[in-house]
């Protein structure tokens, strides 16, 4: 049996939906999830990198601990394969020793740009994919082979469930330090303020401040917490519309959300690119380039079904 070893950050579902897909093809997995900035960014440790003086020296120390502990973990396993994801907390001579035994596979599933440590990684392992068009022509123009391969859906996860519809407009995901989502999820909570609207992610998060926590705004609306894979699904399929907001360095691919609103059967609306209208060119999601655009397509969802296009999208 082949062995793969999976090595990615702790953001929702992905490394669980990815270990439990190489499963079904009959691989044997060892997955090690990682935290950033510092490994594991929890108890003690969380409380220790918010008032340290010298956070870059802490990380470094962690990091090099982290290299220590996932070479011997490596070691033991000893994988055919090994598959990291994005991989900011490891080091160019980690990658380089994983590759004396084992294939060596890059995913960067948020632009290499974000993530300025892992733009050399491409330099030590067997094949690189991204997320992000633009990142495989950088690497071209460099002479370096880069590939295309934007994360789907794990339809285990994300699917269709018949539920009333009691949100008029949904949107979950990040918000802490994405200014953009922020500023445009406002506008629209002030021009559509008799719709049943949803907002669900961390914005002011308590440990960062707890004052602006206790006097946010907006409490019926924001739902400041982030939520797992399931209650995403239910919380779909309670919508007539899904908002998909992009980060400013996804140019030209696509986030999982495409994917997985989709999957749930339920109809997007989404900022435009060329690789997504590509994929949905008659109208299957809404696409938008600018605020007035975006407000006409949430107008017209408000105003007619637009169950059909969901169904295509599907």
């Amino acid at each position: 049996m082949s062995k793969i070893f999976i090595i990615g950050p702790s953001y929702f579902n992905f490394n669980q939906s990815l270990k439990n897909a190489f499963q079904t093809l009959g691989w044997d997995v060892y997955l090690e999830s990682y935290d950033e900035p510092i490994h594991p960014f929890s108890g003690r440790l969380k409380w220790q990198h918010k008032f340290s003086l010298n956070r870059e020296k802490l990380r470094k120390k962690h990091i090099a601990k982290y290299q220590n502990y996932i070479t011997s973990q490596f070691l033991k396993f000893d994988p055919d394969l090994v598959l990291v994801l994005n991989g900011a907390i490891l080091k160019s001579e980690t990658l380089t020793l994983f590759r004396q035994t084992a294939k060596v596979v890059l995913w960067m599933y948020d632009s290499v740009f974000r993530y300025p440590k892992c733009i050399s990684h491409i330099d030590f392992v067997d094949y690189a994919f991204f997320y992000e068009q633009k990142d495989v022509e950088y690497y071209s123009k460099l002479g370096k082979k880069a590939y295309f391969l934007p994360q789907a859906a794990d339809v285990n996860l994300y699917y269709p469930i018949k539920n009333k519809k009691t949100i008029d407009i949904l949107f979950v995901g990040v918000l802490y330090q994405y200014q953009k989502r922020i500023t445009l999820l406002t506008k629209i909570v002030e021009k559509f303020s008799t719709q049943s609207i949803n907002i669900v992610g961390r914005y002011k998060p308590i440990e960062k401040n707890i004052f602006k926590w206790l006097f946010r705004e907006k409490k019926h609306i924001f739902t400041n917490r982030n939520v797992t894979p399931i209650e995403v699904n239910k919380l779909y399929n309670q919508s007539r519309m899904v908002l998909n907001i992009h980060h400013e360095t996804q140019i030209e691919g696509a986030n999982p959300k495409v994917f997985e609103i989709c999957a749930s059967g339920v109809y997007q609306i989404c900022d435009y690119n060329p690789y997504i209208a590509s994929l949905f060119p008659n109208g299957e999601i809404g696409l938008y380039k600018n605020e007035q655009e975006l407000f006409r397509l949430i107008e017209d969802a408000l105003k007619n079904d637009k169950s059909e296009q969901a169904q295509k999208a599907h």
